[in-house]
């Protein structure tokens, strides 16, 4: 009786358990299809419409307190610098810099190249 409660108070804790979900560890919003439209579909949209994606995304990730994947700022950067919003441009890439330190060499090399 005590092995069958035991199996049962287990399964229990088993479904549940897949009943919650899993998050994942970042906000991913729209960014991998801004992504994909961007080099698979050959800029389907335009900057400006990724841009007004990407900044819900990031607005909703700020009140939801959950963090950007890797790349997020970096691909926002590369977008302001497109439409010519340069020190957007540099902003985006620092936060990258600041929130992915392994990618430093690549965004200080960006940085530097707006910078002209």
């Amino acid at each position: 009786m005590k092995t069958k409660l035991m199996m049962a108070l287990a399964a229990s804790m088993l479904m549940s358990a897949c009943a919650t979900g899993n998050r994942g560890l970042y906000q991913w919003g729209s960014y991998e299809h801004q992504i994909y439209a961007m080099y698979a579909e050959g800029g389907k949209t335009s900057p400006q419409e990724q841009i007004g994606k990407l900044e819900s995304d990031l607005e909703k990730a700020r009140a939801a307190n959950r963090p950007l994947p890797p790349g997020f700022q970096a691909h926002l950067g590369f977008l302001y610098y497109q439409t010519g919003k340069l020190d957007q441009a540099l902003a985006a890439f620092e936060t990258e810099k600041l929130l992915f330190p392994e990618s430093r060499p690549y965004m200080d090399r960006l940085i530097t190249q707006t910078k002209r």
